[in-house]
């Protein structure tokens, strides 16, 4: 791995000051209404598939192909701008694109208007992550990056939390219509917020001065100023050349297929099967993937900070044996006989599940040089949204419906769900098989 920049041994890093927490709890509102947005979908699939009559498939690449296509692609270009100029801006904008096409799907009277308003939701939303990856590593310096980066991640359980309990709530005195409405007025308010509420920091800022005391915001250096700017070919062929991102990525793919595929359907699979209601849904599953999830970012940033610096197998052992613990609980969640006994059994691997994300962004942002970290986190997204958000939601939609017609029309989401635990075996293999290689990169490194 390439270090981003050199830091003197005795450097004290930079404290990051009350801007910095500013500047991250806006960042991780944003990013709970990214996730709130693409989660309620799936959160109002049952109130939606009543209303329009849409079949599992249908569902599936709602949520899957047609929003990742725009969302994955997209987010490169976009990464590539922001890197080149005001990443705060790009974030605003974005967050006002995809904010409208959210109420935009709440007024959806068809198949075809609801699939273009969530493609467009996805042309906004992949201005979104990529920049505050970045805009957050240049508030918070090296070691204390994984937390940062771990609290900015609680974004997704929160949203998807807030999603279920106030979308299934709504829904169910309202309208599934009126949750995507709200939701999308609120997200347009919020953009002005990121406009006017957070200053861009310097790029590369925190990455190569000593600190003799602790500085409350990032100070950028000489070099870091005059570094050049990172050209769009540059850093593509960088990122795909270099073994490690490259083997992190699409084992983060391989972890994602499972983590969408089963919050796609989980809230469908737990009402139709299972029994829930709408309002038990609000309460008892907006708990369990907001407590555990959030959770499972918590720890495995903080487990990152500590024993990366040891040794950066680290960032792949982490999620490995996160995930070889969940898979019996998995099961255990798809095969239980009440909603409750499955609930309980899912707040293993809501927490389990997510020990990838972290390790992974930080391995990301630490690698590549400042001026490539945008785009850089785009790419990531990239493989790891096309293959896990793309595929594993409209996987399971289709596999549902295979099943419902060929022998088990009651329990179809419950024996597809149970061939995920194919892809749960496949990326802890990807995972294991990258302690090698940071471990093999990390010595040709150390002997130059």
């Amino acid at each position: 791995m390439t270090a981003s920049s050199p830091v003197a041994p005795d450097a004290r890093p930079a404290r990051p000051g009350a801007r910095a927490w500013i500047a991250l709890a806006i960042l991780c509102f944003v990013y709970v209404l990214n996730f709130l947005d693409r989660q309620l979908l799936s959160i109002l699939a049952k109130p939606i598939q009543d209303d329009m009559g849409l079949v599992d498939s249908q569902l599936g690449l709602l949520g899957g192909l047609y929003f990742a296509a725009f969302y994955c692609i997209l987010a490169i270009p976009v990464g590539w701008l922001a890197d080149r100029t005001n990443r705060v801006r790009v974030l605003a904008i974005a967050c006002a694109l995809w904010s409208a096409a959210t109420a935009a799907c709440g007024l959806s009277t068809n198949f075809g208007q609801l699939a273009v308003s969530r493609m467009a939701v996805g042309v906004g939303e992949a201005g979104g992550v990529p920049p505050s990856y970045a805009i957050i590593s240049d508030y918070f310096p090296s070691g204390t990056r994984g937390m940062a980066l771990a609290l900015f991640n609680l974004g997704p359980p929160i949203g998807s939390a807030l999603g279920v309990a106030f979308g299934a709530s709504i829904a169910a005195n309202y309208s599934w219509r009126d949750a995507f409405i709200w939701v999308g007025v609120a997200g347009v308010v919020t953009a002005l917020v990121v406009w006017f509420g957070i200053r861009e920091p310097k790029k590369g800022g925190l990455d190569v001065a000593p600190a003799a005391e602790p500085v409350a915001e990032p100070v950028p250096t000489a070099e870091a100023v005059a570094a050049p700017r990172a050209g769009f070919v540059a850093t593509l062929n960088m990122f795909f050349a270099n073994s490690t991102l490259r083997g992190i990525s699409l084992a983060c793919g391989a972890t994602q297929f499972v983590t969408y595929a089963l919050l796609g359907f989980a809230v469908l699979f737990l009402m139709r099967e299972k029994g829930m209601t709408l309002e038990q849904v609000a309460l008892w599953y907006a708990l369990v993937v907001g407590i555990c999830v959030s959770l499972g970012m918590l720890i495995s940033g903080r487990l990152i900070d500590m024993f990366a610096k040891r040794s950066k197998t680290a960032y792949a052992w982490i999620p490995a044996i996160g995930l070889i613990i969940a898979v019996p609980f998995y099961a255990g969640f798809v095969w239980a006989p009440t909603w409750q006994m499955s609930l309980a059994f899912l707040t293993v691997p809501m927490a389990l599940n997510y020990f990838y994300l972290s390790p992974s962004i930080t391995l990301v942002q630490e690698t590549v040089r400042p001026d490539q970290r945008v785009m850089s986190g785009a790419l990531l997204l990239l493989v790891m949204n096309l293959i896990g958000l793309g595929l594993g939601p409209t996987y399971l939609g289709f596999a549902s419906d295979f099943f419902g017609a060929n022998g088990f029309p009651d329990n179809s989401l419950q024996i597809a769900l149970y061939t995920l635990i194919a892809f749960y075996v496949l990326a802890i293999a990807m995972f294991l098989g990258m302690v090698g290689k940071i471990r093999r990169q990390t010595a040709q490194e150390a002997a130059r």
